[in-house]
């Protein structure tokens, strides 16, 4: 549960401004980031993931970040997923993260590609037996007959496997978002709110603020 006396901390602490902002997004992200774990958000990794294929048909999801550096940020998933198909089609993707408890947005927009393949085997080879053994049977997105055929399949799949060691399926893995845009909202009183816009522009950052 997220400590009250630490949100009203942070909230002094940090208020968003264009001029104090940090020049860099990503250590701004990783500033609110660290913030929403301070005060005890459940789990402040979740984020909105929006796709669309080649139909133009917007799709969104609740996924979970796994790990963000100066890159990018770096989700796993079924690539034979909805999701997943979406994105080999079209790469564009949105990013949301909403931290009610401290009145906190962070909108992304940029680009996915796969991670390298050495970065989803260590991932996957990480996960407890129980979300490999997913990730090795569902056909994710895909319509099935019921509950009984994913506990049948389960059982099938334990037959086939030794010590526990299950290896990764090759259509699952990692995206990499590629930024080429943040937002952060900082809510305030009487709806007047702050928005700072990072754009990239010929590499660099420009910062602006948004009119709430």
């Amino acid at each position: 549960m997220a400590n009250s006396e630490n949100i009203n901390k942070v909230l002094i602490e940090t208020m968003l401004d264009e001029h104090t902002v940090e020049l860099d997004p990503f250590v701004q992200f990783t500033r609110w980031f660290e913030d929403a774990i301070r005060v005890g958000i459940h789990e402040p990794n979740a984020m909105f993931l929006a796709t669309s294929g080649n139909d133009g048909h917007p799709s969104g999801r609740i996924v979970l970040l796994k790990e963000f550096n100066d890159k990018g940020f770096i989700f796993f998933t079924n690539y034979d997923s909805r999701k997943g198909r979406e994105i080999l089609e079209n790469p564009n993707v949105a990013l949301t993260f909403h931290w009610k408890e401290l009145d906190r947005q962070v909108r992304i927009i940029g680009k996915a590609d796969k991670v390298p393949i050495k970065v989803s085997d260590n991932y996957f080879d990480s996960r407890p037996l129980g979300s490999k053994l997913s990730a090795a049977i569902s056909p994710q997105s895909c319509v099935i007959p019921g509950r009984k055929f994913l506990e049948e399949e389960k059982e099938k799949f334990l037959l086939t496997i030794r010590d526990d060691k299950i290896k990764r399926p090759t259509n699952w893995g990692g995206f990499l978002v590629r930024p080429a845009q943040f937002e952060f909202w900082q809510g305030r009183e009487s709806r007047l709110h702050d928005r700072i816009q990072f754009r990239l522009k010929k590499n660099k950052w420009i910062i602006e603020r948004l009119a709430p």
